[in-house]
């Protein structure tokens, strides 16, 4: 009963993403898609999957981390860098995205597994101070990086130089990169999002999802029935960062140029996310894709609104507020679960 049960909310979940897909597509097949509604339809999409993600180290194991924007860029560089490369050539475009997601993937989780040996040890703040640092110190290191190469081989430095004859500049510093391939699009962002879905609900619902519950809820307690707590929770970073990565692919594939020094890559992106998360239920992993497509789309939704519009982050704000108070507040909480308790008991209402 329990499993049908959770089979079925992860079902709606799936299903409420597909009906947003095929709402899309069928607005746009009959013209009544704004040009300016288009460009927000991939990044609600890997905002959604970089929500889901943070969840998995937030909600489900329970540490605070604040360095999800750091492994978005790593990803979004290392995939950008090979498909500069590879423009050119006759790979065909598919498979050059696919490897550019592979290598996005791959290389942010390698950062994440290499900041999280010294990273785990931390608890709370202290955590959440480290991984900030962390995001900080790659989207700065990134930023004055200078990467090309010409006849005489591959150069590399922190400070500017002039290419020998034929050449080409991949990374430019404060410029990043140019003419990065447009390879992202509304269909392949809905498709990474279903799969995100699917592996974070794997294994939140699996043994080793379990394990690393039991470590949020008592690590002394888990320690004592044989459960290795390193394993698990570097485990579940490692996920995480490894999506934050592909996040970072869809990102930089649907912008001809990418920049570290923008704001793209600050902290304030973590943070965003970081809102989406709370604001959607710390562990709800539903909750985080609706968080997620809501807020990042209400602030340009305002912009309709005439003469308010001036005051449309105020609005957001006081729409954020209200959404806390709602999903936190005790009194509030006690309220829904008398409103609720003969729909389904106050399990149901809390949920």
């Amino acid at each position: 009963m329990k499993l049908r049960k959770q089979t079925k909310k992860e079902f709606i979940t799936y299903a409420i993403v597909l009906l947003f897909y095929a709402v899309v597509m069928i607005l746009d097949v009959t013209g009544n898609l704004k040009s300016h509604t288009k460009g927000l339809l991939v990044p609600v999409c890997y905002y959604a999957t970089a929500a889901v993600s943070l969840n998995l180290v937030v909600g489900i194991l329970g540490d605070l981390s604040l360095g999800h924007a750091g492994f978005m860029c790593v990803g979004a560089f290392s995939s950008s860098l090979f498909s500069v490369v590879f423009k050119e050539s006759a790979m065909p475009v598919g498979l050059r995205f696919l490897i550019a997601l592979i290598i996005g993937t791959a290389v942010a989780a390698l950062f994440g597994f290499l900041i999280g040996i010294p990273v785990l040890r931390l608890n709370g703040d202290y955590l959440a101070i480290v991984t900030l640092a962390f995001g900080e110190i790659i989207k700065n290191i990134l930023a004055a990086i200078y990467l090309g190469y010409d006849e005489a081989g591959v150069h590399l430095s922190l400070k500017s130089f002039t290419l020998q004859g034929e050449g080409k500049m991949l990374i430019n510093g404060a410029m990043g990169i140019q003419g990065v391939p447009t390879d992202s699009n509304f269909t392949v962002a809905t498709l990474i999002l279903i799969l995100t879905l699917v592996v974070v609900q794997h294994i939140v619902d699996s043994r080793t999802g379990r394990a690393i519950m039991s470590i949020r809820d008592n690590r002394i307690a888990a320690e004592s029935i044989g459960i290795n707590v390193t394993k698990y929770k570097m485990l579940a970073f490692t996920v995480s960062a490894a999506i934050a990565g592909t996040v970072g692919v869809l990102f930089s594939h649907n912008t001809s140029t990418l920049t570290a020094a923008s704001n793209y890559f600050g902290y304030n992106v973590s943070i965003m996310i970081l809102v989406y998360v709370v604001l959607g239920g710390i562990g709800s992993i539903r909750g985080s894709v609706i968080a997620a497509a809501l807020l990042y789309a209400l602030p340009e939704m305002l912009r309709g609104l005439g003469n308010l519009s001036n005051y449309r982050m105020l609005i957001y704000s006081v729409i954020l507020i209200a959404v806390m108070l709602w999903n936190w507040a005790p009194a509030a909480r006690t309220w829904r679960e008398k409103v609720f308790a003969g729909k389904g008991g106050k399990a149901d209402a809390a949920s």
